[in-house]
């Protein structure tokens, strides 16, 4: 499957305090950890990306090299971006600390943004239960 166009799910804030790169990245990860995109799937161009999300090509780059990097991307010049079969590498034991510790922070600052703690539990279940669902639909 060729994909053309941005991923409709794949939205950037440009106020963020977040690289616009990182945030590309993170949001092209959460789709293909979802399976939006299987391996053999190419993803838009860089050119088109940029279109599409209204940054500069640099930009959309850095985010490919990223999860080239991490093993999701397979760059080619000319052919473009193509999702590899990834397996998860095993945990280091920092690893559980480190999730817990930025999941606090996030949900506290939803918090501090006026979201109530209730709504927080609620999506966080939500959360926890697509990813059992996930793992359960993937060999």
């Amino acid at each position: 499957m060729t994909n053309k166009t941005a991923p409709p799910l794949l939205r950037i804030k440009l106020d963020s305090s977040t690289p616009v790169y990182q945030q590309i990245a993170d949001g092209l990860r959460t789709l293909l950890v979802g399976g939006t995109f299987q391996p053999g799937d190419r993803l838009p161009t860089v050119r088109q990306m940029a279109i599409d999300l209204g940054v500069n090509h640099n930009t959309v780059a850095e985010a490919y090299r990223l999860l080239a990097d991490d093993h999701w991307l397979d760059l080619k010049r000319r052919r473009g971006a193509t999702v590899i079969l990834r397996t998860a590498p095993p945990a280091k034991p920092s690893t559980r600390d480190d999730f817990i510790h930025r999941l606090r922070a996030l949900a506290a600052r939803a918090m501090a943004d006026g979201l109530e703690a209730k709504a927080v539990t609620k999506h966080l279940s939500a959360l926890a239960n697509e990813l059992q669902n996930f793992r359960k639909a993937t060999p």
